[in-house]
Order: structure tokens, then sequence, then C-alpha cells
């Protein structure tokens, strides 16, 4: 982001990175300069960073070891969100929203896409199908990252145009293979890829259609807050 706003790699990546680090001459830093249509941002997770003071010899050098951090999704014991079927993801929603206000005053309100954002499921053959369509915590999940997308929007003025749920369907993750779920729909990999709408598809064909009304639960606290995320979404964007 540096580069395409500034011309150029922040100062901690020159004194960390060195001459690894490519060189761009005075015409190409011109010319990267606000060189972008719009910003995608992929947000699943977010994890507590703590300094680590030492200089990387040629063994360990790589982006881990250049960041000088290390990375952890707990504090004293303590998961900074729900843990998923993949060990790397924690679910914090309030991350989204501190993400795109950090992009935003740190990289002059740039217009931002979210390109991916999403949960899994264990791909479990202990389940049923109606086990495995009952994503209760992706539909959470989702609910809870968009209002704080939305926040983003009304209260900080970030300039999110879009929002992309990863994924349509159940695939084959590049890190997890087929050992977890991250879609809307459910595939059957062992009935000629089958598909078969998981419950989160019903809450977001209601949102996108706006309709509060089908949104609205049993719990009277639970429809006070999806009713208010919808009638959030409805607000002109200079209201």
């Amino acid at each position: 982001m540096d580069p395409l706003t500034n011309g150029d790699y922040p100062r901690n990546m020159h004194d960390f990175v060195g001459g690894r680090l490519p060189k761009f001459t005075t015409e190409e830093s011109e010319m990267l300069k606000g060189s972008y249509d719009f910003i995608g941002i992929n947000y699943y997770t977010t994890y507590y960073a703590q300094n680590i003071d030492y200089y990387a010899d040629y063994k360990s050098v790589g982006f881990m070891s250049d960041a000088r951090a290390n990375w952890t999704g707990e504090r004293n014991g303590i998961p900074i969100g729900k843990q998923t079927g993949v060990k790397w993801l924690y679910i914090y929603p309030e991350g989204i929203r501190k993400l795109l206000n950090y992009t935003k005053d740190q990289y002059r309100s740039p217009t931002i896409y979210v390109t991916e954002n999403g949960v899994d499921d264990v791909n479990s053959n202990a389940s049923s199908l109606n086990e495995a369509l009952n994503d209760h915590v992706r539909e959470r999940s989702y609910k809870d990252h968009l209002k704080n997308v939305l926040r983003s929007i009304n209260e900080h003025g970030v300039d999110v145009k879009g929002f992309f749920a990863w994924s349509l369907m159940d695939n084959f993750e590049w890190g997890s293979g087929y050992t977890v779920r991250f879609g809307l729909y459910y595939v059957d990999y062992t009935n000629n890829l089958k598909r078969y709408p998981k419950n989160s598809v019903k809450w977001f064909k209601h949102f996108l259609r706006r309709d509060s009304h089908r949104l609205l639960s049993a719990s009277d606290e639970k429809s006070k807050i999806e009713d208010g995320l919808v009638r959030d979404a409805k607000r002109p964007r200079n209201a």
C-alpha cells in the first residue's frame, strides 16, 4: 500500500529488509502513486502481535521474520475469538472495522472492496446433511462482520463499495484441501457434487432483499440487532 500511496516502501521495511526490497526510480515512484482503482481487502481473522527486537540472519530471512513480531491468537490463555476448523482462523468481527478504519486513515481514504470474508466448518463424515446445513456459526459471523463494515461506513466515513463472501460453495481450499467447508452452499462430494443451500444462504437472501420482517427471529434481542442492521443498510451514504 505504501508504494501505491507514497511511491515507496515504509521506512521500517527499508530498515528490516534492506537491499532485498525493489528500488524505484523517481519516475517509477511518481507513476505508482495513486495507480489503483480500488483496494481489495481479504479479512478472516485477527492476531495479537508482540515486538521482537533482533536482527534476522540469512537462515531466517522471510515474510514472518521480516515482520519482527510474534503472532498469536491467544493472550493469557484466552483466544481472541472462537476458533474454527482451521487452526489459524479466530472469529473476530471487530477486526474488520479496525482494519477498514486504519486503511482509510493511513492511505488517504481509498475506495475499498472487501474481496473475501468467511468462516469454515470441519468436513465431518459423522455429521448428517441437516447438521451440515445448520451453519449458525457462519450466519452469526457474517451478521457481525457486516455490522462492523456498516459501522466503518457510517461512523468513520470509510468508502466501502462491496462485500464478497467466501465462498459461494464448498471447494478445495488450497491450505486444507477438502477437510474444511467455507461455502454458503454445501457440496456433496460423494453424490455427483449435488449442492444444497445452508441456512446462511436463507439469511443472506433476506438481507440482500432488505427484508427486515423475514430476518426477525424468536429472540427479541436478536431481532432488534438484525432489524437495525437492515435499517442501517437502507440509509443513504450521506445520511
